[in-house]
């Protein structure tokens, strides 16, 4: 079995086993909802810190494939804006259709992809990168969904967008771990080993997490749209990502943390932002559960691809 094979089994088969426990009803929605809360406040921030905090930042940042990764987002933004108009999206959701097609699961999917496969080195290099693509991310999510917005709706206020941008917890760690990493400081002994301890269960619970969150009963219905931003998501900016770094001619092992990143499924929170911003919840969790699933195979191609 291939390196790629051995990555990406295991982490999806946790994702089933997620999902199965939750279709028999050995975990309940309120448990799913908890669990969900400590991973995203506290096991993956301190993952994303510790292990950021560690590397020498100058020598795991560079700065021209982040550009290129903010670029192919705000490509895959444009582009879902341009599929809205060419495939004659509802307006209702229209929003939730541009956002599933390059709001992606990093903190979940991508960092879990990136840890296995690239180690801890490159973990690190794509928990930089994430901090950045995670803020751009949530900046045009926002944007998305308040160019679709319903008459009436919920007013979106400069200081609302960015208590949500700058409250993501998982960015808030990332970058605090990059200033730690640039003030050339080690963390204290005690802390370190908190701060492993806490991290040892984010990346399992995290993908039992998603697995659990799956739902396909509203996949019928939302098919159609939901293809269509997979599409984008899982084929069109990871293509995109790769074509731009095979020009600017850089090594394969320094754009795997980016084509990671780039390939990840739709971000789960695209359902709250969702419900919360006068989307679609239901397309938004038709996207989440079936690019999830599709990432399986659309991962093990471009890291064949890209390594």
């Amino acid at each position: 079995m291939t390196p790629i094979l051995e990555t990406i089994l295991p982490i999806f088969l946790v994702i089933f086993l997620g999902w199965g426990l939750s279709s028999l009803g050995k975990i309940s929605g309120a448990v799913v909802e908890e669990v969900n809360r400590l991973v995203f406040y506290v096991a993956i921030p301190a993952m994303i810190f510790s292990k950021v905090a560690r590397v020498p930042f100058h020598s795991h940042f560079h700065p021209v494939l982040a550009l290129g990764v903010l670029a192919c987002a705000g490509a895959a933004f444009f582009a879902g804006i341009f599929l809205v108009r060419l495939l004659r999206v509802p307006r209702p959701l229209a929003g939730t259709f541009v956002q599933s097609g390059f709001h992606g699961n990093l903190g979940y999917v991508g960092l879990a992809v990136a840890y296995y496969f690239l180690g801890e080195s490159g973990f690190a290099e794509a928990g930089i990168l994430a901090a950045f693509l995670m803020l751009l991310q949530n900046v045009l999510a926002v944007t998305a969904l308040s160019l679709y917005a319903p008459a009436g709706g919920r007013e979106m206020t400069p200081a609302w967008r960015l208590k949500k941008i700058a409250g993501n917890p998982v960015i808030l760690s990332a970058g605090a771990g990059v200033l730690f990493s640039m003030s050339g400081l080690s963390l204290p002994v005690v802390a370190d080993r908190f701060l492993g301890i806490v991290s040892g269960m984010a990346l399992p619970t995290a993908l039992l997490v998603i697995g659990a969150s799956l739902s396909f009963s509203v996949l019928r219905e939302n098919l159609k749209w939901a293809a269509a931003a997979g599409a984008v998501k899982l084929v069109f900016l990871p293509a995109l990502g790769y074509a731009l770094f095979t020009v600017l001619d850089f090594p394969p092992q320094a754009v795997l943390p980016g084509i990671i990143l780039l390939a990840a499924p739709t971000a789960t929170i695209t359902r709250v932002m969702a419900g919360e911003m006068g989307g679609s919840a239901s397309l938004a969790s038709a996207a989440v559960s079936a690019n999830t699933l599709f990432s399986a195979a659309t991962y093990v191609f471009w890291l064949t691809v890209a390594g």
